[in-house]
C-alpha cells in the first residue's frame, strides 16, 4: 500500500510524463529515443492528429507503443482502439511490440493484463483498456466502419499503424473519436505507398488537420533515421536510381507517382492454399512444369506441376558445391516429366544459370520453353515478361486455382511482392528487393508463376497440335516403327496417370 507521499510523487511523475513522453520511454522503459522519435513523442500531447509518413525500418511501431503506453499510464480510465491494414499485421508488429515494452518494466506487469486481442487495467477491466481490432478488406464500406465503430470515451485514442493502405471510407468512424471527450487523438503511422486514402490525405489535402513527420532513410540527410543502414540507403540508390518508386518509398520516405499495391493479400493466397477443386475443372488441361534453377548457396532449384486450376507439390532441390548441378536438375526434370507426362516444360534462363540445364534436356530430347524474365512481355501493358507471368499467376490465384496443400512456405513470396504503374506500364518490384525483405529468394513463387508464362490450352488443342506434327513426320522416311507405337501405347498405360497427381512426380 502505497503512502500519501508516494502518491504524491506517483501522480507528480504521471503529469511529467504526460506532459513529456520522452521522460517516460528514457525513465520507465530506460530506452533512447532518436530524434524524430523525440520529435514524435513531445508533439504528441499538443497535437490531436499526429502521422508518421515513414521509409521502411526506422522504429515508427515502437513509438506508437511508447505513445499508447504513455495515454494508457497517464490518463484516467482511457480506451484506445489499435488496427492496422491486416488483422496479421496486428499480430505480428503492433501487438507483440506493445508486450514487448510491458515486460521492460515490472511495475506494467503488475498494473496491466496484455493478452492477445487486449490489455487492459487488473483494477479496472472494462473501462481503462486497449484493443486489438480488425476490418474486413473484402466487405463495403459500411460494413468496415461498423467493425471499427463505438469508441467513446473522455479520453480515447486510435492507433493505426500501417495506415498507407487504408481506405479512406474508415477514416468517418476513426475521426468520431474526436467528436467529443476531454482529450482524444488519432495516431497514425504509415509507410506512404499510396497516391490516395489516409495518409496521402493527411499529408497533402488535409495538411492543416495533422502534425505530419516524414522519416527518411536519406543518406545526405542529417535528420536521416539511424536505424536504416547508411550503406543499405546508398546501395538501393545506386542500383535502381533515386527516382525508382519503391526507392522513394522505402528509402526516402516519399510517395511515388503512382500507389504501390501488393500484388496477393494474405487472405488470397491462404485461400488458394485451403481451396479443394471440383472433378472436371481442370483435368483437361495442360500439364506444365514450372521451373526455377538455382546454383549454390541458399536458393533452391525448384519444379513445380501445374495442370489447369491445379498445382502440386513441388520438387525442391539444394546443391552442394562440386555437384554436378546441371546434370542432376535435367535428369530431375526429365524424371518427371516421364513419370507424370507433362506437355510443357517453362524454365528460368534469365541470367544465364539454366544454360547448362537446358543443353542437357534438349541432348535428352525435352525441348524446355526458355524464359527472359527481363525480356519484352507479349503484352504491351507489362514492362517485362516477369511482371506478366506474375500478374497472370496473381489474377489465376484470386479466381479459382488452388496451391498445394501445406505449403504454407510459399505464403511470403507470393504476399511481399508489390506492384505499381510508371508511364501506365505494370511494374512489378525487383525480385532483389523481395528477397533482402523476406530473407530468401522467392524460389518456388517464380517457379510457380513461370507457368504461366504462355497461355493455358486444353490438353486436347496440344494433342492437336502434336498430332498434326507426327502427320508431318509420319511422311518422313524416318517415320516412328511399330515398337515405337507398342512403346508409346505402354507409357499411356503407365498407373501413375490414375493417382493423385501430387505424388505423381516425387
Amino acid at each position: 500500500m502505497l503512502t500519501k507521499k508516494e502518491k504524491r510523487d506517483l501522480w507528480a511523475k504521471f503529469r511529467a510524463w504526460r506532459e513529456h513522453p520522452a521522460s517516460m520511454v528514457r525513465e520507465l522503459f530506460h530506452a533512447e529515443p532518436d530524434a524524430w522519435q523525440e520529435e514524435a513523442l513531445e508533439a504528441f500531447p499538443h497535437h490531436e492528429r499526429l502521422i508518421m509518413k515513414a521509409c521502411k525500418g526506422p522504429g515508427k511501431t515502437t513509438v506508437l507503443a511508447w505513445l499508447a503506453w504513455n495515454f494508457l499510464i497517464t490518463r484516467p480510465m482511457p480506451r484506445i482502439g489499435a488496427t492496422s491494414i491486416t488483422q496479421g499485421n496486428i499480430d505480428s508488429a503492433l501487438w507483440p511490440e506493445m508486450a514487448k515494452w510491458q515486460a521492460q518494466s515490472p511495475w506494467l506487469g503488475q498494473q496491466f493484463t496484455w493478452t492477445k486481442t487486449s490489455i487492459f487495467h487488473n483494477d479496472h477491466p472494462g473501462t481503462w483498456w486497449m484493443q486489438a481490432r480488425s476490418w474486413p478488406k473484402k466487405a463495403d464500406a459500411q460494413q468496415q466502419a461498423d467493425a471499427l465503430g463505438g469508441l467513446h470515451a473522455d479520453y480515447a485514442m486510435w492507433v493505426c499503424d500501417e495506415m498507407g493502405g487504408y481506405p479512406q471510407a474508415l477514416m468517418a468512424t476513426i475521426e468520431a473519436v474526436l467528436a467529443s471527450g476531454i482529450e482524444c487523438h488519432i495516431l497514425g503511422a504509415g509507410n506512404p505507398t499510396h497516391t490516395t486514402g489516409p495518409l496521402y490525405r493527411a499529408c497533402t489535402i488535409d495538411r492543416a488537420l495533422w502534425y505530419v513527420i516524414t522519416i527518411t532513410a536519406d543518406p545526405d540527410n542529417p535528420k536521416r533515421t539511424p536505424r536504416v543502414s547508411i550503406e543499405h540507403a546508398r546501395r538501393q540508390i545506386k542500383q535502381y536510381g533515386k527516382d525508382n518508386p519503391w526507392v522513394l518509398v522505402n528509402i526516402f520516405g516519399e510517395f511515388p507517382p503512382a500507389s504501390i499495391n501488393a500484388l496477393l493479400g494474405y487472405e488470397e493466397v491462404q485461400a488458394a492454399l485451403l481451396r479443394k477443386l471440383k472433378a472436371g475443372t481442370w483435368e483437361h488441361m495442360q500439364k506444365r512444369l514450372g521451373i526455377d534453377v538455382a546454383r549454390y548457396g541458399d536458393d533452391r532449384t525448384v519444379i513445380f506441376p501445374r495442370q489447369g486450376l491445379a498445382s502440386f507439390k513441388p520438387i525442391i532441390m539444394r546443391h552442394d558445391r562440386g555437384a554436378a548441378v546441371s546434370n542432376d536438375i535435367a535428369a530431375r526434370i526429365m524424371f518427371a516429366k516421364k513419370r507424370w507426362g507433362s506437355e510443357l516444360e517453362l524454365i528460368d534462363d534469365t541470367v544465364g544459370w539454366a544454360h547448362g540445364v537446358i543443353d542437357n534436356l534438349v541432348t535428352g530430347g525435352v525441348s524446355p520453353i526458355r524464359l527472359n524474365y527481363a525480356g519484352k512481355a507479349l503484352d504491351p501493358r507489362f514492362k517485362n515478361r516477369r511482371a506478366e507471368m506474375w500478374m497472370t499467376g496473381a489474377d489465376a490465384i484470386r479466381n479459382g486455382a488452388a496451391l498445394p496443400e501445406g505449403l504454407d512456405e510459399i505464403i511470403p513470396e507470393l504476399t511481399e511482392p508489390t506492384y505499381t504503374y510508371v508511364n501506365g506500364v505494370f511494374v512489378l518490384e525487383d525480385k532483389d528487393m523481395i528477397k533482402e525483405r523476406i530473407g530468401s529468394s522467392p524460389d518456388l513463387a517464380d517457379a510457380y508463376m513461370n507457368t504461366y508464362a504462355v497461355p493455358d490450352m486444353p490438353a486436347e488443342f496440344y494433342e492437336r497440335l502434336r498430332g498434326s506434327d507426327k502427320a508431318k513426320r509420319d511422311a518422313d522416311p524416318w517415320k516412328l516403327t511399330r515398337e515405337d507405337d507398342v512403346g508409346r501405347a505402354e507409357h499411356d498405360a503407365d498407373p501413375f496417370a490414375d493417382r493423385p497427381l501430387r505424388h505423381a512426380i516425387d
